[in-house]
């Protein structure tokens, strides 16, 4: 038997955005429903941060222990891989049961289980079970790994970044098929702790860097520690003794052809926005696999009363991106649900900031190179190979690139990659939403001997290019004219 129910607001999917979409939404006065078909516990937490970030630190360590020599320190690291990975998985179930518990206080009667689909443009069928007549609808629904088609005939036997985490040995030959965020962190990870690594780039991209000189200085470092094949296509996968067999096609292949036997092979060649939810029905017209047209300040379909938020938007696949696309979806649905069309607000979005937890760190902030090639820019720049604190710490790889506007001097963003950018980062991001200038950011404090000084070093290059006036010249608080 179909029950029916009738609310304001339902919201697909119990992640990051969908959350903060049914806080917000009941914040604002709306009755909101949440609906979710599989386990809770968010991305972020399940699969992704946490997880991930545990391996790395366990990479670190050995990785640490490895370098010490340089410092006259001796020894090497003995890796227990099941000790390993029962922490990554004791630790990620901590972080898991905190959202499951919250999730879970939600009262029974604003939960559904079961996977939704539309019947109507704002109508939602669940399961078989219940018919829920909403007047607005978020969709939160996140996305999941893509599998290019030479690996699906062995798609069962892929690791990818859920199944990687419940190893209990560290596999003996390992290939990485894509080198993106998911890949290089991973692929890293697995190679430090002792995998022989492989990775696979359909193209010259090692991240998601687009500075031609950030790009190149990662294939250089990068390359040093790691085996990487750029402009190189898998082109076939077979499942053999002893693992899989992939057949691989570049430049320096004899024939244009190799091939090898790895016992395990990672896919990490992106994910797909989880859409299957029989749009056509809520009269959006999409095509398949493909995002509907949506404003990122308001986060609604054209004028109808449906919002996506999250991961399902393919746009700022972030923790931090979620959970406010989740509140501006959430307060405008619940605004669609009172007053109906028209009644979206646009809500200002936090300046760009997106961390690779590689070593060395990668990160964008701002405006890309890429998003800023038709702008009138210029650009300052960094190495940190004779960095001091960065030789001190005998991590002195890496370059730092900062864009400001010839005209106005505003910072508009940077690329980077070295040691603790996810902390520099924030101070550009920060500089950035506060509109300081290339001078205002220079005048700000930075301490002796620490990294943060690399970013000053860019800046002041920036500002001489510039041509502004020494941005390091104290300021006089009670100096008159001719003083």
């Amino acid at each position: 038997m179909v029950r029916t129910i009738t609310v304001d607001v339902a919201v697909i999917g119990a992640g990051s955005a969908g959350l903060g979409a049914r806080r917000t939404a009941e914040k604002h006065g709306a009755h909101a429903v949440l609906i979710e078909d599989g386990p809770y516990g968010t991305t972020c937490a399940r699969v992704g941060c946490m997880p991930s970030k545990l391996l790395i630190a366990a990479a670190d360590a050995a990785h640490h222990m490895r370098e010490a020599e340089q410092f006259g320190v001796y020894g090497e690291p003995t890796i227990d891989a099941a000790a390993v990975f029962d922490r990554v998985r004791r630790e990620r179930d901590r972080f898991v049961g905190f959202v499951v518990e919250a999730t879970e206080a939600i009262d029974d009667d604003k939960r559904i289980r079961g996977r939704a689909r539309f019947v109507g443009p704002t109508a939602l069928m669940v399961d078989d079970h219940t018919r829920v007549e909403a007047r607005a609808v978020v969709i939160a629904t996140g996305s999941s790994p893509w599998i290019p088609p030479p690996l699906r005939p062995v798609a069962d036997q892929l690791l990818d970044n859920a199944s990687v985490f419940e190893l209990n040995a560290i596999p003996p030959r390992l290939a990485v098929v894509g080198t993106g965020v998911i890949g290089m962190e991973l692929g890293q990870a697995l190679a430090r702790l002792g995998a022989k690594t492989t990775f696979f780039s359909i193209d010259d991209r090692v991240g998601p860097s687009t500075d031609p000189e950030i790009k190149a200085t990662i294939r250089r470092d990068m390359g040093q520690e790691l085996d990487i094949r750029l402009h190189t296509s898998v082109t076939e996968a077979e499942a053999v003794e002893g693992g899989i067999r992939l057949t691989w096609s570049d430049s320096s292949a004899k024939g244009g052809q190799a091939s090898e036997v790895f016992t395990h092979v990672l896919s990490a060649t992106g994910r797909r926005p989880n859409l299957n939810l029989d749009l056509a029905a809520a009269g959006v017209d999409v095509a398949s696999g493909k995002v509907p047209a949506f404003d990122p300040l308001t986060m609604q379909i054209g004028e109808s009363g449906i919002f996506l938020a999250g991961d399902v938007t393919n746009d700022r696949p972030l923790l931090h991106e979620a959970s406010d696309e989740g509140r501006i979806a959430g307060h405008n649905a619940a605004r669609y649900a009172r007053l109906g069309a028209d009644s979206a607000r646009r809500h200002a979005r936090r300046t760009p900031l997106a961390v690779v937890f590689t070593d060395p760190q990668i990160a964008i902030v701002g405006q890309s190179w890429a998003e800023l090639a038709e702008q009138d820019v210029e650009v300052g720049e960094v190495s940190y190979e004779n960095q001091g604190r960065a030789r001190v710490m005998g991590r002195n790889r890496g370059r730092v690139r900062i864009y400001g506007d010839r005209k106005s001097g505003l910072l508009l963003g940077a690329e980077l990659f070295g040691p603790a950018v996810e902390h520099t980062a924030h101070l550009l991001a920060w500089a950035i939403q506060s509109r300081l200038t290339v001078a205002d950011a220079v005048r700000m404090p930075f301490y002796h001997p620490v990294v943060e000084e690399g970013i000053r070093t860019a800046l002041r290059d920036l500002a001489a290019k510039l041509k502004m006036a020494d941005p390091i010249e104290l300021k006089c608080i009670d100096c008159g004219p001719g003083s």
